[in-house]
């Protein structure tokens, strides 16, 4: 970032003091959304407001126009590993909310979703990329089917944290929204290379390459996860270290997993959440808040990304690139292509009817579809392909930020004004019991029925979120 007027030297410049006054401003304003968050955060959820909307939309506000507040001169080369590790202690930090192992406890519903929906999501997004695109080639329409399909919780985080909506549900999105984007990588690296100058020595080793990758990738994601956690219990255990050292500790793991599994050419996305998925057993041991301070820094981190996001939101649209065909295509992808490919999925399951349609609803798009556009961005040469890419990524997001966004209440009202009086719920009947308390010690109270913690982009344990 690099604010108006950066090339002033001198205090006594009085138009550099004018600018920094400016600058300081923006950072008040930013200031403000935050604190005002804290205050009204349970007010607003109730009409499904999200911090990721309110920081894009502070983003584009302070980012606008021919004199903007901030001006941010992007790199996507520099910003691309910056933007991979906020994604890998994101995923981390959701994997700690998936209990069961990585498929959670709805394997079957899960494995549904990610063997056969998927695919089909992928197919159908690549044949409304032919009709509404068709002069991009059939390698981008591929890459582009998988910027647009990974789905991330960020823009409706309340799907799995409001307790009207069926606890089955909230945990079979969760899992698939952790694995999928891993699963989209090696397509994504195998369409990067036919679109790319790579040709057919690139489409060989992608290929070559994608069972070992995620092999792999699972393989260093379990070891971090068991090790490490067994060795941080012990070491507490002992009285060598403290619990605020053990937060520290932990937040060391997502990107120790990521860097690791990128070491041996493998997928760093997958390793996190692995790692998280395994350090969850044992997490439950530690102390209370261990896991508090590598949430909060994820929240952080993405709250920035989302106010950058709005920076980059206005200079697509400066660059003219987005048009009627971009705009539809992503609102295929957002509907269309994700939620009849759920529905096939389902079809012989216990999923009755509305919850298919919820199922298929609950695929909001947001920082896998920022990476992978970004790569796409990078790698790609010069000219229409990469603004074709970057519009659909940004067009993508934002319309998933308003419609998921902002329909999350109105379906978990839908379910609280049906359920029974015993707390049962339409999907296999089995009760809704309360959240249990964060891992290791007891914690607050459960949140009454309706009321949701947001932590931005991850999932709170047990604290009430932004």
């Amino acid at each position: 970032m690099e604010p108006p007027g950066a090339e002033c030297k001198g205090a006594a410049n009085v138009g550099c003091s004018g600018r920094q006054g400016e600058r300081m401003l923006a950072l008040v304003v930013i200031m403000l959304i935050l604190l005002g968050w804290a205050l009204v955060a349970g007010r607003l959820a109730r009409f499904s407001v999200t911090m990721p909307f309110a920081m894009l939309a502070a983003g584009i506000v302070l980012t606008a126009g021919p004199d903007p507040v901030f001006v941010f001169d992007i790199e996507f080369e520099s910003a691309e590993h910056v933007v991979e590790g906020i994604l890998a202690i994101l995923l981390f930090t959701d994997a700690t909310e998936v209990p069961g192992g990585i498929l959670g406890r709805q394997p079957r519903l899960t494995l549904r979703l990610l063997l056969i929906a998927l695919p089909l999501s992928l197919a159908l997004a690549w044949l409304a990329g032919a009709v509404l695109l068709g002069g991009a080639g059939v390698w981008l329409l591929l890459v582009l089917a998988t910027v647009v399909m990974p789905v991330d919780l960020a823009p409706a985080i309340a799907v799995v944290r409001d307790r009207r909506i069926p606890e089955r549900l909230r945990q079979v999105v969760n899992a698939e929204s952790g694995l999928n984007d891993g699963l989209v990588a090696p397509v994504f690296l195998f369409a990067l290379a036919g679109a790319t100058a790579a040709g057919g020595d690139g489409l060989t080793e992608a290929a070559a390459n994608a069972l070992p990758s995620m092999v792999i990738a699972i393989a260093v994601g379990a070891l971090v996860g068991v090790v490490a956690a067994r060795v941080l219990r012990r070491a507490l255990d002992r009285g060598w270290t403290q619990p605020s050292a053990l937060r520290i500790g932990v937040l060391a793991l997502p990107l120790l997993a990521y860097g690791g599994a990128a070491v041996f050419g493998a997928n760093g996305f997958v390793a996190a959440f692995v790692a998280g998925v395994f350090f969850e057993p044992e997490a439950r041991r530690l102390p209370p808040g261990t896991l508090h301070l590598v949430e909060d820094v994820g929240t952080l981190l993405s709250l920035a990304l989302w106010f950058i996001f709005g920076a980059l939101v206005n200079q697509t649209l400066a660059r003219g690139a987005i048009t009627w065909q971009v705009v539809l295509y992503a609102l295929v992808a957002l509907t269309l292509a994700r939620m009849l490919p759920v529905a096939v999925s389902l079809v012989r399951t216990d999923v009755g009817r509305r919850d298919r349609l919820v199922l298929g609803w609950a695929g909001p798009r947001g920082i896998a579809t920022l990476v992978f556009g970004m790569l796409a961005f990078i790698d790609l040469p010069a000219g229409p392909q990469q603004e074709l890419v970057l519009a659909v990524a940004v067009v993508t997001i934002v319309a998933s930020i308003v419609i998921h966004g902002l329909s999350t209440g109105l379906v978990a009202r839908s379910y609280g004004r049906t359920v029974t009086p015993a707390g049962t719920d339409e999907v296999g009947g089995a009760s809704e019991l309360p959240e249990s308390a964060p891992r290791g010690g007891p914690g607050p109270a459960a949140a009454p029925a309706g009321r949701v913690r947001d932590r931005g982009r991850g999932r709170g344990r047990g604290r009430w979120r932004r």
